[in-house]
């Protein structure tokens, strides 16, 4: 089969289409036939060998998690009436930048026959990660609402989210574009974060009073910034870091000014207190709650051009990688 491996860590240069062998469906797994995966900002990261602590992984390697296909085999244990489904879910670690991979059952979602692959897919792993903040956060309903990477894949899901919710909603993105972007996805206010003092325009929406709600998806000094913009028992997800490294916040202050904080390790499947699942997710993309910005589609061979596409901020929305 063919799959884009990345063959050392370092810059988009280091992926290559290989022939690598088909996988087999152990006990209690499946082989999906991919048609689709995601790119997620994250695996640019990855690929340069950042956040060693969070992901375990060595070159070489084939990239990709998120998937959309059709399930080719299932191994002992599994419901053969699987195969043949077109579903959307994770494969098993990485792998889903290839013709096919292996995925365990209670990973994967059946795609309604009212939703099409790439809307499902596109919604799927950002999606997954927008209705855990929205179900960390505080009740929205009248709230000032902060959105920074508003117009990423993550961002215009959101802002969505909030502006449905009912609170008064401030996009923060990068160029006029994206901010018209964002605008379209229901933001109140939109404001460009590569204007110096951004954070005034941010609290003169509020009338000076700061932000109920921060959902902080640029990181750095991007998200240290927007952590200024927080009235006093505020809340803040830390839970981008496109800049380098997650948004950096003094806790002390945090704790004097009554400011309730959720970093990455809130929205972990392994220590996350949140019970959203992937079904649930395709049920709200199903009923319009979560509508997905795809910008472009690229083929397998130009994996790299996307990672060179997103960490050059070039994206309205989302990247898909199609397979087949």
């Amino acid at each position: 089969m063919r799959a884009a491996v990345v063959t050392a860590f370092g810059g988009p240069e280091v992926i290559e289409l290989q022939d690598r062998p088909a996988p087999t469906a152990g006990p209690g797994e499946v082989v999906v036939d991919v048609r689709l995966t995601d790119l997620i900002f994250v695996e640019t990261a990855i690929r340069q060998g950042h956040h060693g602590g969070f992901f375990d992984v060595e070159p070489p390697y084939i990239p990709g998690n998120s998937l959309g296909g059709v399930v080719r085999s299932v191994g002992e244990g599994v419901d053969a009436a699987l195969i043949g489904q077109t579903v959307v879910g994770r494969s098993k670690g990485f792998g889903a930048h290839a013709e096919q991979a292996v995925a365990v059952p209670d990973q994967l979602v059946v795609v309604p026959a009212e939703l099409n692959l790439e809307t499902a897919l596109a919604a799927y792993g950002d999606g997954t990660t927008a209705l855990m903040l929205e179900e960390l956060a505080p009740e929205l309903i009248g709230k000032e609402v902060l959105v920074t990477a508003a117009a990423g894949g993550m961002g215009v899901l959101l802002v969505q989210l909030a502006h449905r919710a009912g609170a008064h909603v401030i996009g923060a993105a990068r160029g006029e574009a994206k901010l018209d972007l964002v605008k379209a996805q229901g933001a109140d206010v939109v404001v460009d974060y590569s204007v110096p003092g951004w954070e005034k325009l941010v609290l003169e929406a509020t009338n000076g009073r700061g932000v109920d709600v921060v959902f902080e998806g640029a990181g750095g000094e991007l998200g240290a910034t927007a952590f200024t913009t927080l009235k006093h028992g505020g809340w803040f997800s830390a839970h981008g870091a496109p800049s380098g490294g997650f948004a950096e916040y003094d806790a002390a202050e945090a704790d004097r000014r009554g400011i309730t904080v959720k970093s990455i390790n809130d929205l972990r499947a392994d220590t996350t207190t949140t019970k959203v699942t992937g079904a649930e997710v395709i049920r709200r993309t199903a009923a319009g709650d979560l509508r997905p910005v795809v910008d472009r589609v690229y083929p397998l061979t130009e994996l790299a051009a996307a990672h060179r596409a997103m960490e050059a901020r070039q994206l309205l929305g989302k990247a898909l990688i199609r397979i087949t």
